[in-house]
């Protein structure tokens, strides 16, 4: 494997600093304890960004990019640069919030057209980036399986890899609740206390965080075995180009 560390970005779908980004937190300490993974992980929030939901002009598919200019741009360069991203939210009406979904919207729309020129139709590449999800409510059952599969499904449509926890306190996803406690600080200071559903909300992000970063040196080391094979298919040229080592490798 080459000795170049692989990078996990962390993106908090809350648009305040509580409960979402203490978990948020918690994972990428622990995705950096796996060897291979780089330490100080890059974090970032849709807290304070403009972030415009999609209005389907079709710029992006002729330019490549998209005509709203504001703080899309950064986040998904950000995304692209990542080998492995761990997303954590709050459930807002049973899924995410809209300001990650309207980066999440525009992302998939964009690229198509980025790289549109690698196809003679519309496609995606497959990016296969690690992708673990991490969901938190106030209440016990208000949303965070739906908003886990929500994510999930936006990975698959990235051409990623959804990756969970271990069992039992992550079947897809890291989650938890702050049993009816409405402050931001909420699943910290109950951590502290010890309280059980807390605990298991923060050792379901812990595993997510690990597992996502051992799935990314995974698939790192794979490609660099068998990255050869797949050089002549214009749908893995992206994630070939960016492992170090291979031929048209932007590292």
């Amino acid at each position: 494997m080459s000795e170049e560390a692989l990078g996990v970005l962390g993106i908090c779908g809350s648009p305040r600093a509580g409960n979402s980004l203490f978990l948020l937190g918690e994972a990428l300490a622990a995705a950096e304890t796996v060897p291979g993974i780089a330490e100080g992980s890059k974090s970032l929030s849709v807290r304070g960004k403009k972030l415009a939901p999609c209005i389907a002009c079709g710029r992006c598919y002729e330019r490549g990019d998209c005509c709203l200019e504001d703080d899309f741009q950064g986040m998904r360069d950000a995304w692209l640069e990542a080998d492995a991203i761990i997303y954590s939210v709050p459930v807002y009406h049973m899924s995410m919030p809209g300001q990650l979904k309207c980066f999440i919207d525009r992302l998939g729309n964009s690229l198509f057209g980025k790289y549109r020129h690698l196809f003679s139709e519309d496609k995606l590449p497959k990016f296969l980036k690690a992708i673990g999800s991490i969901a938190q409510g106030i209440h016990l059952h208000s949303g965070q399986e739906h908003t886990l599969t929500d994510l999930i499904n936006h990975a698959l449509l990235m051409g990623c890899i959804p990756v969970t926890g271990d069992l039992w306190q992550s079947y897809i996803g890291g989650a938890g609740w702050t049993s009816n406690d409405g402050e931001g600080t909420a699943l910290e200071r109950q951590c502290q206390e010890r309280l059980p559903d807390a605990l298991l909300a923060l050792q379901s992000a812990r595993s997510v965080g690990r597992r996502t970063a051992e799935m990314a040196v995974l698939v790192r080391a794979g490609a660099q075995g068998l990255g050869r094979a797949a050089q002549g298919d214009p749908i893995y040229r992206v994630f070939i180009d960016s492992v170090p080592g291979n031929p048209g490798s932007r590292r």
